[in-house]
Parts: C-alpha cells; sequence; structure tokens
C-alpha cells in the first residue's frame, strides 16, 4: 500500500500550482494589453474617448428632442449610467466568449490551460472597461451639474452582477460558437435590441405594462437599474431583483465552465 503524501507537501504542491497559474494568466493579460492597446494609435486613449463620444452624441440629440432627461437634470449622466453598464456587459461577454480561440496558439503549451485564457481576458477586459466608466462618470459628475449624491452600495452591487452576467454569458457562448462557428453572428444579431430593451434610453418605469412583463426576464434591465439607484436618491427602482439576476448568473457561470472543461479539446481542434 502507498502511504499519503505528507500535509506538507501536499500544501507546498497546491501553492506551487497556484502561483504557476497566476504568473500564466498575469501573462496572458500582459499578452493582450500589448496586442490590442500597445499597437494602436492613442492606445487606452481611444479606449476612453469613445464612450465619451457616444455619451455626448446622445446627450446632444436628445436634448433637443426633450427638456429634461428622464432623472435628474444631466442629460450625459442618464445615459452615461445606463450606457457604460451595457458596455461593460458586452465587453465581458466578448472577451469570455473567444477566449479560446484568442489563445488558440498558447493553448497548444500544457503549462497554459482553458482555464487561464477566460479568466485572464474576463479580469483583463473587467478591469479595463471598469476604470474606463469611472474615468467617464467621474468626469460627468466633476464637469456637469448633476447634484448626484452617490451611493456606493448598489453601484457596487450592479457592476457584480454585470460582472457575473458577463461571464456566464460568455461561457456559454465560448461553447456554443466553439461548436457552431454560425452562432457569433447569431449572437450579435439576437442582441442587437438589448441596447434599448435593457433601460439604456428609457426608464423601465415608462414603458407600457405588457413591455414591463416581457422585459422584466432581462436581468441588464435589473442591473442598469439598481446602478441607477446608486446615482440618483431620489429614484426607486422597486422593480429590480438581485436574486434573480445572481441567480441567473451564477447557473450561467457553473454550466458554462462545466461544458467548457467538457468541450474544449473539441473547440480547439476544430
Amino acid at each position: 500500500m502507498l502511504d499519503a503524501d505528507p500535509p506538507s507537501d501536499w500544501k507546498k504542491r497546491t501553492r506551487r500550482d497556484l502561483r504557476a497559474t497566476v504568473r500564466t494568466i498575469v501573462a496572458l493579460m500582459l499578452r493582450e494589453m500589448s496586442t490590442r492597446y500597445g499597437r494602436s494609435p492613442g492606445g487606452y486613449l481611444w479606449a476612453v474617448m469613445e464612450p465619451v463620444g457616444a455619451t455626448m452624441i446622445m446627450a446632444v440629440g436628445f436634448s433637443l428632442l426633450m427638456r429634461h432627461p428622464a432623472l435628474g437634470t444631466s442629460f450625459m449622466l442618464f445615459f452615461a449610467t445606463g450606457m457604460m453598464p451595457f458596455t461593460l456587459y458586452n465587453a465581458v461577454d466578448g472577451a469570455v466568449m473567444r477566449s479560446l480561440s484568442y489563445s488558440r496558439a498558447l493553448l497548444m503549451y500544457p503549462s497554459v490551460r482553458w482555464i487561464d485564457a477566460v479568466l485572464a481576458r474576463f479580469l483583463l477586459n473587467l478591469l479595463t472597461k471598469l476604470l474606463i466608466m469611472v474615468l467617464v462618470l467621474a468626469g460627468i459628475l466633476i464637469v456637469t451639474e448633476t447634484r448626484s449624491v452617490l451611493n456606493f452600495g448598489p453601484i457596487l452591487a450592479g457592476i457584480l452582477m454585470t460582472a457575473l452576467l458577463g461571464l456566464g454569458t460568455g461561457l456559454m457562448n465560448c461553447v456554443l460558437e466553439g461548436l457552431f462557428p454560425a452562432w457569433g453572428m447569431i449572437w450579435g444579431i439576437a442582441t442587437r435590441p438589448l441596447y434599448i430593451a435593457s433601460g439604456v434610453i428609457l426608464l423601465y418605469e415608462d414603458l407600457p405594462h405588457f413591455a414591463q412583463d416581457i422585459l422584466w426576464w432581462n436581468p441588464l434591465l435589473h442591473i442598469i437599474g439598481e446602478i441607477r439607484t446608486g446615482f440618483y436618491p431620489m429614484y426607486s427602482a422597486s422593480y429590480v431583483s438581485i436574486p434573480y439576476v445572481t441567480g441567473v448568473g451564477l447557473v450561467l457561470v457553473a454550466l458554462g465552465f462545466l461544458l467548457v472543461r467538457r468541450h474544449n479539446v473539441t473547440i480547439l481542434n476544430d
């Protein structure tokens, strides 16, 4: 009978594996940072200017049609509090969806595992878009007269739900696109209406009742409503259900990890 490994040896091996995993994830993140932002003119500057420009265009356009935004006094803040969480979700979902194809060559090495590629793209895109979100919203609060009183609890809860949902849908889409290459185009077309259906432009309360009954099942609508309550203390998004969004996200993440673990070899070999 073989003797079991001493507890100290098991702990040392676990620490070595953890350190190796962290080094691999950091290396993959640095690689993507250099290829995506380091070689393009402007780099991260363009990543910040794009949402700023989109927010300004929408704010100017709607200010010509309406006297006041649906919440508060600043059109820019209203649209930014909807557009930035939506952009954060899209970035995380898209990055995780293509994590295996993006790192396909590196995944041929035994030291790089599929979960390293997934976590590296998830963390990098989450942190990048989150930093951009903070810069844009802070700039709007400083430059414009918003009269906002921030409540960081709902804002943080909304961001965490966005990250969880983006990771979950990204993992599911990673499997679907890997097994059915046309899925990426189908998903892109199917989710285009989400910009309107997620409350970026219109508040949930302003929608017809039949639309409310349908769109309530959209987790992004809850996320944007929760984040907006952190910027507008007078706004009470009573329709928001944090347990619902969290439950959907956890189910998608668990199922997605299980399916990617099972099919990652098939996806990489196709």
